[in-house]
């Protein structure tokens, strides 16, 4: 058994972390590289999983036996951009004030990514009775993107994990419910003209305008309609929500096409395609009646109008039952009695869905301090977080997993 050096603290490999600027539409490779080369001085040996050109990559790895199925613990490795935002102290490097660390990536999810790093260190140093797998993803800000060739890995693994802890920020609370999202692009189209004459063309904001009173009709109507079987969450129905509309033309021209970008949300109980099939029925109605109320000297621009839908991404929520081992375990290890409803989305549904891994989430910090200005994490929730993670080592050291 390899050992090297002194095992780094968890504040040691965060501080690399955030050194590195992994804003999605930024390469991430620099940092997995760091990553298994740390994991490597270790005896470790890591599985990189490249993106096409070669600037982004999930990294997986197994501690311990490889005839069985072990604990996975998950993270992503990118963050969201700071642009716009007003920071006080520097987002790319560690700070440290008031017994809480500020940095990009603190809370979301970096810290718990240097927890796990760490927790594998310490059982590389031990002859475990079953596994631990890291993995630690890329885009996952932007839809859950980068994760699934590491989906793929997994289900061509000969032993997969038989359990994933998602370590996004609940206090350290294990979550086994959140939504899942469908993205969705909306061309509303119409006819260009001079808006000096623009009763002789048929403008495409007019179209997404209709648009937007439908999706908001179907938010009310979701909501409306809601028994409250999960009062857990903090928004516990489905969500229809309009986040851009984009018709970049000058003034004096009439739009021929007007963008709008919605998402939905849905609960376990909701079907997101049957609910994006009533707002394209909507939709054919809309332009049903465009074209019936167009005048003769219009008739040719407002026989244009259509209204296109493009579903860009998506992802499954996360329902993980109660009776499932994992919840019992993880609840065990952070001396939970109960269990919660994050309102973000994770991979946690794709773990679940896609390669059969039970999983729950369960990590340090709040998102009440992600995506913001000055992000920061508490140090009492990473010793928490080292202590759980510690005592989840301990138990692979002696113990097979409760099925």
């Amino acid at each position: 058994m390899n050992t090297p050096s002194t095992i780094p603290s968890v504040v040691d490999v965060l501080t690399q972390l955030i050194g590195f600027d992994t804003t999605s539409r930024l390469p991430n490779k620099a940092l997995i590289d760091y990553v298994s080369d740390l994991l490597g001085s270790f005896g470790i040996a890591t599985t990189i999983i490249p993106n096409d050109d070669h600037s982004k990559a999930n990294l997986y790895c197994t501690i311990g036996p490889t005839d069985r199925g072990g604990v996975m613990l998950s993270g992503h490795t990118d963050v969201v951009p700071i642009d716009g935002q007003d920071w006080t102290v520097p987002a790319f490097e560690l700070t440290h004030s008031n017994h809480r660390v500020y940095g990009r990536g603190t809370t979301d999810m970096k810290g718990f990514v240097a927890c796990a790093i760490r927790a594998a260190i310490v059982a590389s140093q031990k002859q475990l009775t079953t596994p631990l797998h890291l993995g630690f993803s890329f885009d996952e800000e932007i839809g859950c993107v980068g994760v699934r060739s590491l989906l793929n890995t997994l289900n061509q693994a000969p032993v997969k994990p038989a359990m994933c802890i998602v370590g996004e920020p609940t206090s350290l609370k294990v979550a086994t419910k959140h939504k899942g999202k469908s993205s969705i692009i909306a061309r509303c189209i119409g006819k260009e003209g001079h808006s000096a004459l623009a009763p002789n063309a048929f403008n495409a904001i007019h179209l997404a305008s209709d648009l937007v009173t439908v999706l908001r009709q179907k938010q009310l109507e979701i909501k409306q309609r809601y028994s409250g079987e999960d009062d857990l969450a903090e928004v516990p129905y489905t969500t229809v929500h309009v986040g851009r509309i984009i018709a970049d033309q000058a003034l004096n021209i009439v739009p021929n096409l007007c963008t709008v970008n919605f998402e939905i949300r849905h609960t376990a109980q909701d079907d997101p395609l049957e609910i994006l099939n009533d707002i394209k029925t909507a939709a054919d109605k809309i332009v049903a009646e465009a074209k019936s109320h167009a005048d003769t000297s219009a008739s040719e621009a407002t026989n244009a109008a259509a209204i296109e839908f493009d579903v860009w991404n998506a992802y499954p929520g996360l329902d993980t039952p109660v009776k499932e081992p994992v919840v019992e375990f993880v609840k065990s290890l952070v001396g939970a009695n109960n269990t919660s409803y994050v309102a973000f989305g994770t991979e946690g549904g794709l773990f679940s869905t896609e390669t059969g891994i039970p999983t729950v989430v369960c990590g340090p910090g709040s998102m009440e301090q992600g995506h913001k200005p000055d992000e920061f994490i508490e140090l009492a929730q990473l010793e928490q977080c080292e202590k759980m993670l510690d005592k989840l080592v301990e138990f692979l050291a002696l113990r097979s997993l409760p099925v």
